[in-house]
């Protein structure tokens, strides 16, 4: 099995080529962000694409934004489901990752969305996952459980930083949990949170080595239960970001830390961190 890492578009700005080509010299294998809604544009991205041989993974936001609006119906957000995957059909998506659904929703109406969800993608031929993003149906570990215990076959993107924060604490206490979702992980977003927040000011920063172990400790467990399951690939997009994550400095706002350092540090690290786990393990 090999590990593919993915840039985000989250927090760059630029033109899409430019992202290409710090994807490649940065040694990522793709990029993953949200589709143009223009055909023009979408065609310009698919020419980058093919020109600097990365793939690409489509994300999908429904409910009008990152925060969910609270009026959004089901039938909404699945409208944004499917408007989402026919944009990243035009880039020949590997697959989508979709940030689905509401919170304050009852269990019944986010099983009615997955399932929904699912069938719409089905019928583009389009994989699906499902990101584990707080303000959304997979906002705490336990609720997820109960979700897939309902939808054995429902794929989810983890993002354990959201879950830091909404738990108030490191998701290496949840491991009964963890291990109970961890074949129906199909993508993950390396992204260290701590718990007050989604993310750690940096990664590397010897305070917060304990927060970059407990994430490390569930994505070896992850890892090898896709291994088991035969699959030839893991992907992971470092998803450190902009808009509040991005720890700055009183009064100046200026950041403490470079965004894309930080990516590609984790991107480089967890590259190694794999090869190095599974040479522990004797599977390579």
């Amino acid at each position: 099995m090999q590990l593919k890492n993915f840039k985000t578009l989250w927090g760059f700005e630029g033109d899409f080529e430019i992202a290409c080509i710090q994807a490649k010299e940065a040694g990522f294998e793709g990029i993953e962000g949200q589709a143009p809604k223009e055909l023009e544009e979408q065609l310009y991205w698919r020419e980058c694409l093919d020109k600097y041989e990365l793939d690409f993974i489509g994300e999908i936001v429904t409910g009008g934004d990152y925060v969910p609006a609270r009026h959004h119906t089901v039938q909404e957000h699945i409208n944004d489901v499917e408007v989402g995957i026919k944009n990243s059909l035009k880039l020949s998506a590997s697959f989508v990752t979709c940030i689905g659904g509401c919170d304050a929703w009852s269990e019944e109406e986010s099983i009615e969305f997955f399932q929904r969800a699912m069938e719409v993608a089905q019928s583009y031929g389009v994989k699906i996952c499902f990101e584990t993003h707080r303000s959304r149906c997979l906002f705490t570990p336990w609720t997820t459980r109960r979700i897939v215990q309902e939808l054995p076959y429902i794929k989810l993107t983890l993002d354990m930083s959201h879950w830091c924060v909404v738990c108030e604490r490191l998701m290496d206490t949840e491991l009964d949990t963890i291990k109970a979702i961890a074949s129906n992980v199909y993508h993950i977003h390396a992204r260290v949170g701590y718990d007050q927040g989604p993310q750690v000011p940096h990664p590397r920063a010897p305070e917060y080595e304990a927060a970059l172990l407990s994430h490390q400790r569930i994505w070896e467990l992850i890892w090898s239960v896709q291994k088991e399951k035969g699959m030839q690939n893991s992907t992971m997009t470092p998803e450190f970001g902009p808009d509040g994550y991005l720890h700055t400095l009183p009064f100046t706002n200026v950041p403490v830390a470079d965004l894309w350092e930080i990516n590609c540090w984790m991107a480089e690290t967890e590259k190694s961190h794999f090869y190095d786990y599974f040479k522990r393990e004797g599977a390579l």
